[in-house]
């Protein structure tokens, strides 16, 4: 049974921002607003424009690489491409897409009004706004360039003398620090404003997921703040954390390092694969039946993840009884990982449904998930890192599992709520014709990188010489780079196009399942006037089961047929 309680009172007037009911324009309401889905809207809309620049960043680098002895882009233009590009991919597009999906849709799944902490959530919002900016404004100062991650002692002052690596330590850092506050209100949220009757055993998978990752942000992120800020001291204090020189460990920032960067790994992995089954259930209209075997195996991939983290420094000279438990952990990963793709694929094999675009979406990111993570996993054992670490073979893999699962995953829950999180309807042959090109462009730019990664080409350089096998393969890996940037435009263009000229969304347009479509869409600032009691783990098929029962008794004592809500 599912009951309906009386209209509940207004929400803290602080968190919609407008708390003495003047007129103010748009941007001054988000700016002051500590509404949740204020906040994920900016931030989702952030990770989507970062997506623009990093695909175009790759564009770029992959132009310079497209023909030997390429003079399009110099020695130190590309390496500050490169190190853009992977600050942008991760920290600006991937981490923020995840959390802002997750704190616009966990409330609301949860029968929460508002978040345990808005201000908190809205100052995390504004340091990650501030990060970005110090990233993009030192392009007209000092960009970093010293990679994707400054490792000593090469971001010594010795090796660095500018500031590009103090660029990219106070960009991650505040963009980090930001995303950590957000995460820290969305544990708290999802901790103590659960609606009556949602217990764990009932909460849906994307919120169990959302608790899963907010909880290893807590854990991991601080590991990292400390991680740069020593790299800092390092630099100008002479902190000697990390400087062999004065006695410092140069593989301690890489222990760090990579704590968290394997956290944020399992983190993207984690959001997509939640968001895919929630989309695989709603458009199947049939509960997963394995929904506890993939709730238990994400929370495995969280921890086993990120315990492996020296995966990423098999070819260091660390004790080689923290290789082989590295090893053992990342072969490990394939149960957990195999038993959701197991799960997700053969429920929609036996179901009937309609391919609409999140469904699309979702089978391209499991299609080129699982390709990424065998390569991976393949890469994990001793013999093979050791003969590929660094070369375009390791790059391939870790993109196909990245695009797969931020970019496609990405698209495919973006799509998923758009109708609640706009309140408008989305293109289908827009989203349809976008897909095909961003699939199309990401195997045909990743896979010749195996055969040139094989071959030898390594990833930190700029050019290669003309007596080399690479040509033709990176001419194809360019074109299809191209392809996918022209996807990736247009499906962004879509988001954009569908919120001016498509008719407006039902609350429920899907016949979903969970709680987020009981609310209006978009939602008002305060979620719910009404929330009934969660009874079990599809409280929206509960509820319109409570509603036609009430209608078809009111018909039989009155003698009139009841419209059905």
């Amino acid at each position: 049974m599912t009951s309906f309680p009386r209209t509940l009172p207004p929400t803290r007037p602080e968190v919609s921002g407008s708390t003495d009911g003047e007129s103010n324009p748009r941007w001054i309401e988000i700016a002051k607003s500590a509404d949740h889905k204020v906040i994920s809207l900016v931030l989702i809309s952030a990770a989507f424009g970062s997506l623009f620049l990093a695909a175009l960043e790759l564009l770029l680098l992959r132009i310079q690489l497209s023909v030997p002895e390429n003079v399009f882009l110099n020695a130190v233009t590309f390496d500050r491409l490169l190190s853009i590009y992977g600050v942008t991919a991760i920290f600006l597009f991937a981490l923020p897409l995840c959390i802002g999906l997750f704190y616009y849709v966990v409330p609301l799944q949860i029968g929460s009004r508002t978040t345990a902490l808005p201000r908190v959530g809205q100052t995390g919002l504004w340091l990650f706004i501030l990060g970005a900016g110090v990233l993009y404004a030192a392009l007209l100062f000092t960009p970093p360039e010293t990679g994707i991650n400054p490792l000593p002692p090469f971001s010594e002052l010795a090796f660095a003398p500018n500031n590009g690596v103090d660029v990219w330590i106070t960009s991650t850092g505040m963009v980090t620090l930001g995303l950590l506050m957000i995460a820290i209100d969305l544990v708290a949220t999802v901790h103590t404003l659960r609606a009556p009757g949602m217990a764990w055993r009932r909460a849906p998978i994307f919120t169990v997921a959302g608790a899963t990752v907010s909880w290893l942000l807590v854990v991991t992120a601080p590991i990292f703040l400390a991680a740069v800020t020593m790299l800092m001291l390092d630099r100008h204090d002479d902190g000697g954390f990390f400087s062999g020189a004065v006695g410092g460990a140069p593989l301690l920032w890489q222990h760090f390092s990579y704590i968290f960067f394997t956290a944020s790994y399992m983190a993207i992995s984690i959001t997509a694969l939640a968001a895919i089954a929630e989309i695989i259930q709603t458009f199947t209209h049939r509960e997963l039946p394995g929904r506890k075997v993939i709730v238990w195996s994400l929370i495995s991939i969280a921890i086993i993840g990120t315990l492996a983290w020296t995966q990423n420094m098999l070819t260091t000279p660390i004790p080689s009884g923290w290789k082989y438990i590295a090893m053992f952990l990342s072969i490990s990963l394939i149960v957990p990982f195999g038993l959701i793709f197991y799960n997700l694929i053969s429920h929609v094999s036996r179901s009937d449904f309609h391919m609409q675009a999140p469904l699309r979406f979702a089978m391209g990111a499991l299609s080129l998930a699982s390709i990424g993570l065998l390569a991976e996993i393949a890469q994990s054992t001793i013999g093979v890192a050791s003969q590929l670490s660094h070369t375009y073979d390791a790059w391939a893999a870790t993109h196909f599992a990245l695009v797969g699962f931020a970019v496609f995953g990405g698209f495919a829950a973006v799509t998923y709520w758009y109708p609640k999180m706009t309140g408008f309807q989305l293109n289908e042959d827009r989203a349809k014709k976008s897909f095909q090109i961003m699939f199309l462009g990401t195997v045909v730019a990743l896979l010749p990188l195996f055969v040139v990664g094989v071959e030898g080409q390594v990833t930190d350089s700029y050019r290669y010489f003309i007596d080399t096998d690479f040509k033709i393969y990176n001419i194809i890996s360019a074109v299809g780079t191209l392809i996918l940037f022209v996807g990736i435009v247009l499906a962004i263009g879509n988001l954009i196009k569908s919120r001016l000229d498509e008719p407006a969304a039902l609350p429920d347009p899907y016949r979903g399942e969970s709680l987020e479509w009981f609310a209006l869409s978009p939602p008002p600032p305060h979620n719910f006037d009404v929330l009934p009691d969660v009874r079990s783990t599809q409280p929206m098929r509960d509820i319109r089961d409570a509603l036609a029962r009430r209608d078809t008794e009111a018909a039989a004592s009155t003698g009139e047929p009841q419209p059905v809500a």
